[in-house]
């Protein structure tokens, strides 16, 4: 009889919904772990000693409150907000692509994007029921301008997504292309979101040219500044903007255990820039030997991965878990990612040992 019950109890759960996947994290116990694009470094100990003391303090008792002010606006200084322009966080970049989606979902609603692209894009789509397309990028990974015109003035899309450098191919767009499109996307009245995930590791940002497109949101997190236990992420955009897509936000949406991590963090920004500053030139080191391996392509990158194309992703991929490395593969995301596998940048001497197992494992 349970065993029935079970069964009939999934007729409440929507069919899209049970026709998807979870979202897959590998195991990477006892692994060299360069998966996920994680900042590869930890505090140092006596950085951790002092955080464990703040942690300890926190009012564990009560909601968080007005340690979420002052998390906004540390957040607001690190980014140099211009005035008239707010701030919004979220439980990880994550919450606030469902935020938008359930800020923006008016009838016959859509989100576009290129492909391939951050995969919650799409699945924020489906689960708030809006419509999804995406328009794929070049054989070279870079925008299709006419196909992204065309597919704007098509759908008429209620969120246009552009990150900038784009997951998983690490790269910067043009921005004379970015423009056009975002000018393209503001014809209509839609909202463009830059995501600017890896922002630490880039040498371009739009939070500049933000006062010159007042339907433009930049999405960043603090995932990839070296917090990617924390989950914290933030919108940054109008006040008027920011005010109306804030009301969905849930209440009490950050822990103050993870403010507090953050506050912490900001104040000691120059450790995190320090230990960015060493992974972009572990990424140029990688670069260089990458593209002198045979049977490789590496693509250009601007974040804290790089994309390569294989001879065969999937028997390299587990040739690379046999010998401790753990990596992404991409190849079955989308047909232009065709064996390519998506390398996180390391500490050194994870990276000596990446390049290792991938040269035998070709």
């Amino acid at each position: 009889m349970a065993f029935i019950f079970r069964n009939k109890s999934l007729r409440v759960i929507r069919q899209d919904v049970q026709s998807m996947h979870a979202y897959a994290i590998q195991n990477a116990d006892g692994m060299v772990k360069l998966d996920a694009m994680e900042n590869p470094y930890v505090l140092p100990s006596s950085l951790q000693t002092e955080l464990g003391q703040r942690l300890g303090q926190s009012a564990l008792h009560r909601y968080p409150a007005n340690r979420i002010d002052v998390l906004r606006h540390k957040l607001m200084e690190y980014v140099q907000l211009p005035t008239g322009y707010d701030l919004m966080l979220g439980n990880g970049s994550d919450e606030l692509i469902s935020l938008l989606a359930i800020a923006c979902d008016l009838p016959n609603a859509s989100i576009l994007a290129p492909v391939p692209g951050f995969v919650m894009y799409a699945m924020s789509a489906q689960l708030q029921g809006l419509a999804f397309h995406g328009v794929p990028l070049t054989a070279e990974f870079e925008l299709d301008e006419v196909a992204m015109q065309e597919a704007i003035q098509t759908h008429q899309p209620a969120i246009l997504y552009l990150a900038y450098p784009n997951n998983p191919t690490a790269n910067l767009w043009d921005e004379q292309v970015m423009d056009r499109l975002i000018q393209c996307q503001a014809e209509h009245g839609g909202l463009v979101v830059i995501d600017e995930a890896y922002q630490p590791f880039a040498s371009q940002s739009y939070v500049l040219k933000m006062q010159q497109y007042p339907h433009l949101l930049l999405m960043r997190t603090l995932s990839k500044f070296g917090l990617a236990g924390v989950r914290i992420g933030y919108l940054l955009g109008a006040q008027a903007l920011i005010a109306e897509i804030n009301k969905v936000r849930p209440p009490y949406n950050v822990s103050i255990l993870n403010a507090e991590c953050a506050i912490f963090a900001l104040e000691h920004q120059d450790v995190f820039a320090a230990q960015a500053k060493e992974i972009c030139a572990q990424r140029s080191f990688l670069l260089a030997s990458l593209s002198a391996m045979s049977g490789v392509k590496a693509y250009p990158s601007e974040a804290n991965m790089i994309l390569v194309r294989v001879p065969n992703a999937n028997l390299c991929f587990e040739r690379l878990k046999q010998k401790g490395i753990l990596v992404k593969n991409v190849s079955k995301m989308h047909d232009l990612l065709n064996n390519c596998l998506r390398l996180t940048v390391g500490t050194p001497d994870e990276n000596a040992k990446l390049l290792s197992a991938l040269q035998a494992s070709l």
